[in-house]
């Protein structure tokens, strides 16, 4: 079988095709158009200009994927319905609508948050039970996985800011540009993680254990450069963005940890953009290796929003017996993340 896979949630126009054999997923194709160059002199990403990008985007995409891929049509079409971006959700929704209508083939409508999990299968192999930490601009949560199909188990996630959106307003704060990710990642390297004691957030004994806050540590950030700056010394960007970097990924990897630990499983999976992170990446695998868990991280391209998560968990969904959706099935922008398919 051919499934095909539309994502659209934010600002990349994604579309990804995978062959399924009732077992594993096989990548064919991954083509994916990004506007975030439109957002950076916003600073963020503004909704209408994502949204006109995706209609822009759509079908140029859509046939670089089916070229790619070397067929005419799927045997099925997997769309992200949310979480997500209203608008931008509705370009994706639509013009799945629209080929599953003209192909005539099944429509399955499933989460974007289980795509991340799901992608990981196609380098990986088969998931096993596990906790996933997915990390990007939008989401930050802790996920129980028993089985892709199923619906997933969220343990925790961030009662503020997300930790992707933490590093771009950091960035912004100084001076970087957007996006912040990889630009603190790079001025890090030449920092030191220890110069300054930026506080932890939600990690008191009376904190929720698996849920995440990184609004105090924007604001102690935003803090220090400004008594720097009061005080006449020069701020040094690299130690900020260092140390700030050390805080967020200390916390991320502490708490999935401490999931793995609880859960009983042996197994953390990292997924979403935010993981593309260096200190991120490496903090996990130091603290895997000491605690004899496997940690399972997708390779960068796959950890940004595309269409072959969506491929990929649609893939699942199918071999788990779901129902296709009906077409007249309606975005969910603030989808939960314990639906697998709508």
């Amino acid at each position: 079988m051919i499934v095909m896979g539309i994502e659209s949630s934010c600002d990349e126009t994604g579309v990804g095709i995978v062959s399924w054999d009732g077992e594993a997923a096989t990548l064919l194709a991954d083509e994916v158009a990004s506007s975030q160059a439109e957002h950076a002199r916003y600073g963020g990403v503004v909704p209408e200009v994502a949204s006109r990008a995706h209609l822009e985007a759509m079908v140029p995409t859509m046939t670089r994927a089916r070229e790619a891929a070397g067929i005419d049509r799927p045997d099925a079409i997997a769309v992200t319905i949310g979480p997500g971006l209203a608008g931008a959700l509705l370009v994706g929704v639509a013009a799945a609508k629209a080929y599953a209508l003209a192909w005539d083939v099944p429509l399955y409508a499933v989460n974007h948050l289980g795509g991340h999990v799901a992608v990981d299968t196609l380098e990986h192999g088969p998931m096993p039970s596990a906790v996933a930490l997915l990390v990007s601009g939008g989401h930050t949560h802790l996920l129980g996985i028993d089985e892709l199909a199923k619906p997933i188990d969220e343990l925790g996630t961030t009662i503020d800011d997300a930790a992707g959106e933490a590093f771009d307003k950091v960035a912004r704060l100084l001076d970087m540009g957007y996006p912040g990710g990889p630009a603190i990642d790079v001025a890090a390297r030449d920092g030191d993680p220890h110069a300054i004691a930026f506080p932890r957030g939600l990690t008191g004994p009376r904190d929720a254990a698996y849920d995440f806050s990184f609004s105090g540590l924007k604001t102690a950030v935003a803090r220090y450069v400004e008594g720097e700056v009061r005080a006449g010394r020069a701020v040094s960007v690299p130690d900020v963005a260092a140390s700030f970097q050390e805080a967020v990924a200390d916390v991320l990897t502490a708490k999935a940890m401490r999931a793995v630990a609880e859960r009983g499983v042996d197994t953390l999976v990292l997924g979403g953009g935010a993981t593309a992170n260096s200190r991120i990446r490496s903090l996990a695998q130091e603290r895997a290796d000491a605690a004899g868990v496997q940690l399972r991280v997708p390779a960068p391209r796959l950890c940004t929003d595309n269409g072959v998560m969506v491929a990929t968990l649609g893939a699942h969904v199918i071999g788990g017996g779901a129902p296709p959706s009906p077409l007249t099935v309606a975005t969910d922008p603030g989808m939960s993340v314990q639906i697998s398919k709508l």
